[in-house]
């Protein structure tokens, strides 16, 4: 079964329609208590790494590279396979992010290569 995908701010309200939230970013979030956080699981593990995050420094000109290298590690991670197995049986997944860029965030990144990899597994 695939899970429907959607992506939010964490800064924003939780909501019932969200389903499972899930923290995609390697930093916890500025200013968020993590007992407010109203988040299932922190996958850190997937975010992206320290260096690309870095390097794009959300400068849109760097928006592509970014966007290439995170979807190249999303390819290599080892610990991705454990999360699309947990997910599987999930029929929404919220993933979760601080940027304030919503249309240049590694949670679109992440959406497309899931819901590409959910599609190739049908």
């Amino acid at each position: 079964m695939q899970p429907q995908i959607s992506i939010k701010r964490i800064y924003e309200k939780p909501d019932e329609e969200d389903g499972y939230r899930v923290l995609i970013d390697r930093l916890w979030p500025r200013g968020l208590a993590k007992e407010n956080a109203k988040i299932d699981e922190w996958a850190k593990d997937i975010a992206s790494s320290t260096e690309i995050r870095l390097a794009y420094a959300h400068v849109l000109e760097r928006w592509e590279v970014f966007e290439a290298q995170y979807k190249k590690e999303l390819t290599r991670n080892e610990l991705l396979p454990t999360y699309l197995d947990k997910w599987e049986d999930q029929p929404t997944i919220t993933l979760l992010y601080a940027a304030k860029d919503q249309q240049h965030s590694n949670a679109i990144v992440l959406k497309q290569y899931l819901e590409e990899y959910y599609k190739e597994q049908r």
